[in-house]
C-alpha cells in the first residue's frame, strides 16, 4: 500500500490513527457516562445529547483559528504538536469526576482538536503537491482515512474492557496514552515532512490577527454570550443559542474571503464555501452516531449473547451481565408511562437497568436471572468497520474508472455520497418497522445495514471534501480554509445533538428516521444542482 505513495504517508497515517483511537475512545462512552447514574452524571437522554452535540460542535469549529495560526505564524508541524499534547491532557482530566474538571477537560480537547485536525490534513496535502505525486492525491486521503478509521475501530473494545474491568476514569485515561502516542509518531517521521511545512505567513491583503481578534473572535465570543443570556431558547436550548450566535461572525468572516479575493480566486473559494453549506446537513444526520445511534443500540437493539459468545464477551470483559428481577420490570414499566405522560420526556436513569423494559417477556431471563450483552459503546465500531473493509474497494474501484478515463469528478463523488447516504436513513425506517416502533428488541443486523450504507456515503464524501478543499483553496490561504471545512463539520455536528436531544419527543421513531432523509435528500438535490457549476471550476483549475 505504501510503495507508491510519499514517504511521509505512514507517519500521517499512524499519527492520525492513535489521535483519533483516543478520540473515538472518549466518543463512544462520553453520553453512557453522562447518562449513568452510579459513577456518572445522571444526565436525560435531552441533556447528554445537547452536551454531546455542542462539544463536538466546538470541537470542529477551533480548526477555524487552528488553521488561521497554523497558516500565518506556527506552521502545521508545530500546531500539530501543541494541539495533540492538549487532547491528551483533556482526555487524561475527564478521569476526574467532577463537573467542573469535566468542562476544563472538554476545553482542552476543543482547543487542541483545532490546531491538529485542520492542520494534518493539510501537511498531507502538501506531501501530494510533487508531480511524482499529484496524481494519486485522491487515494492518499482515501488511505489516510483508513487510517482514522481503524483508529476509532479497536479504540471502542479497548474502552469497553477498561470501563468493565476499572472504571470509566481509566477508560478516559488510554484515550490520553492513545493520544500521545500519536504524537510521538508524528515527531518519528518529521524528515519526511519538514520541506512541506510551509508557512504563508500574512499577505498584503490578509487581516492582521489583532483585526482577526477584534473583528471575529471577540465579536463571536460577545454573541455567544448573548445567545446564552437570552431568556428563554430560541433553539432548544441555551448551548444550542449560544452557539448558533457565536458561529455568525464567522460565518461572516468566510463570506468576506470571497468579496475581498483576487478574481483569479473567487471561483474556487466560491466552489469551496458551497460545498461547505451542502455537507452541513450530512454532519447533522451522520454525527447521530454517538448520541440518537447509540441510544438505539442502548435500548432497542437486541444485544444479548449466549453460549461460547457469552463466555467469550465476558472473557474479553468486553459485556454487560444485567441481573433480572421481574418485580423491578414492572415498577419501571409504569414510572416510565407517568413520566411521559407528565412531561413528555423518559425519566432519569434508575438504578434498575432499562434494557428489559422493551423484551418479550418469554425472551426475558427467569426472574432472579441475568443477561450478558455485549457493551453498548461497541456499536460505535461498527461504522470504523464498514470504512476499513469498504475502503480498499472503493479505492479500487475508481482506480479502474480513472485508468478508462471514467473516474468522476470529487464533486461528483460528494454529490453521490449525499444521495447514499440519505438512503441509510430509510434503512433505520425500516429497523422501526421490524421492532413494531420499539416495542420489541430489533437485530443488530438493522444496524449494521444502516452504518454500511451511510459509510458508503461517507467514504465518497469525507475524504473527497478534504481532498477538493486542498485542491481549489488558494495557496495562501489552503490551512484557513481546511479549517472553513471543519466550521461546517461543526454546525453540522452541533446540528446532530439538536437533533438527537428530540428523540423522546418521537412517540413514532420512524418519523425520526424521516426527518434525517429529507434532510439528507434536500442536501444532495441541492448538490446535484450545482454540480455543472463545480465542474467547471474545478476544469478550469486544472483538476478533477
Amino acid at each position: 500500500m505504501w510503495k507508491k505513495h510519499p514517504k511521509a504517508l505512514p507517519f500521517l497515517f499512524f499519527s492520525e490513527m492513535w489521535e483519533r483511537f483516543g478520540y473515538y475512545l472518549m466518543i463512544g462512552i462520553f453520553t453512557l457516562y453522562l447518562k449513568d447514574v452510579k459513577e456518572g452524571f445522571s444526565m436525560t437522554e435531552a441533556e447528554s445529547a445537547d452536551l454531546y452535540g455542542t462539544f463536538i460542535g466546538l470541537v470542529f469549529l477551533t480548526p477555524f483559528l487552528g488553521g488561521l495560526l497554523a497558516d500565518r505564524y506556527l506552521g502545521y508541524r508545530r500546531s500539530i504538536i501543541i494541539g495533540g499534547l492538549m487532547m491528551g491532557a483533556g482526555y487524561c482530566l475527564m478521569a476526574v469526576h467532577s463537573l467542573p474538571m469535566l468542562y476544563v477537560s472538554m476545553t482542552l480537547v476543543i482547543i487542541g482538536n483545532g490546531f491538529f485536525k485542520p492542520n494534518i490534513s493539510t501537511l498531507l496535502g502538501n506531501v501530494y503537491t510533487t508531480p511524482q505525486y499529484v496524481h494519486q492525491k485522491d487515494d492518499g486521503y482515501n488511505i489516510f482515512y483508513m487510517g482514522i478509521n481503524i483508529g476509532a475501530f479497536i479504540c471502542n473494545f479497548f474502552g469497553a474492557a477498561l470501563y468493565n474491568i476499572f472504571n470509566w476514569g481509566t477508560a478516559f485515561m488510554a484515550a490520553g496514552v492513545g493520544m500521545f502516542i500519536g504524537v510521538i509518531i508524528f515527531m518519528i517521521g518529521t524528515k519526511h515532512y519538514k520541506a512541506f511545512d510551509i508557512r504563508k505567513g500574512v499577505g498584503p491583503n490578509d487581516m492582521s490577527m489583532t483585526r482577526i481578534t477584534s473583528l471575529i473572535l471577540i465579536p463571536a465570543v460577545v454573541a455567544g454570550a448573548i445567545g446564552w443570556l437570552l431568556p428563554g431558547s430560541l433553539f432548544g436550548s441555551d448551548s444550542t443559542d449560544a452557539f448558533i450566535f457565536a458561529c455568525i461572525p464567522v460565518i461572516i468572516f468566510y463570506s468576506t474571503l470571497y468579496f475581498k479575493a483576487p478574481a483569479e480566486d473567487k471561483r474556487p473559494i466560491a466552489a469551496l464555501l458551497a460545498i461547505f453549506a451542502v455537507v452541513v446537513l450530512f454532519w447533522a444526520v451522520f454525527k447521530q452516531n454517538g448520541s440518537a445511534l447509540n441510544t438505539w443500540a442502548d435500548r432497542y437493539t437486541d444485544r444479548e449473547v449466549k453460549g461460547l459468545a457469552s463466555d467469550a464477551f465476558s472473557g474479553l470483559k468486553i459485556a454487560d451481565t444485567l441481573y433480572y428481577k421481574k418485580d423491578s420490570v414492572a415498577v419501571y414499566d409504569e414510572l416510565f408511562r407517568l413520566q411521559r405522560n407528565a412531561e413528555g420526556k423518559a425519566i432519569k436513569e434508575i438504578n434498575y437497568p432499562p434494557y428489559f423494559r422493551n423484551m418479550a417477556a418469554d425472551a426475558r431471563p427467569a426472574d432472579g436471572g441475568f443477561a450478558v450483552l455485549w457493551a453498548t459503546n461497541l456499536s460505535q465500531s461498527i461504522n470504523p468497520g464498514w470504512v476499513i473493509l469498504l475502503t480498499p474497494l472503493i479505492v479500487a474501484f475508481f482506480a479502474f474508472l480513472r485508468r478508462r478515463n471514467k473516474e468522476p469528478s470529487t464533486a461528483t463523488k460528494i454529490a453521490f455520497g449525499l444521495l447514499i447516504s440519505g438512503l441509510s436513513a430509510l434503512v433505520m425506517v425500516a429497523a422501526v418497522y421490524a421492532n413494531n416502533n420499539g416495542a420489541e428488541k430489533a437485530s443488530v443486523l438493522w444496524l449494521m445495514a444502516g452504518y454500511g450504507v451511510i459509510t458508503i456515503g461517507e467514504l465518497l464524501l469525507s475524504p473527497m471534501g478534504l481532498s477538493l478543499v486542498s485542491k481549489l483553496s488558494p495557496v495562501r490561504i489552503t490551512s484557513l480554509m481546511m479549517g472553513g471545512w471543519f466550521v461546517s463539520t461543526s454546525i453540522g455536528n452541533k446540528l446532530s445533538g439538536v437533533l438527537a436531544s428530540m428523540w423522546d419527543t418521537y412517540e413514532d421513531k420512524k418519523n425520526y428516521f424521516l426527518l434525517n432523509f429529507i434532510l439528507l435528500m434536500f442536501a444532495a438535490v441541492l448538490c446535484f444542482a450545482m454540480l455543472k457549476w463545480l465542474n467547471r471550476i474545478m476544469k478550469e483549475k486544472g483538476i478533477q
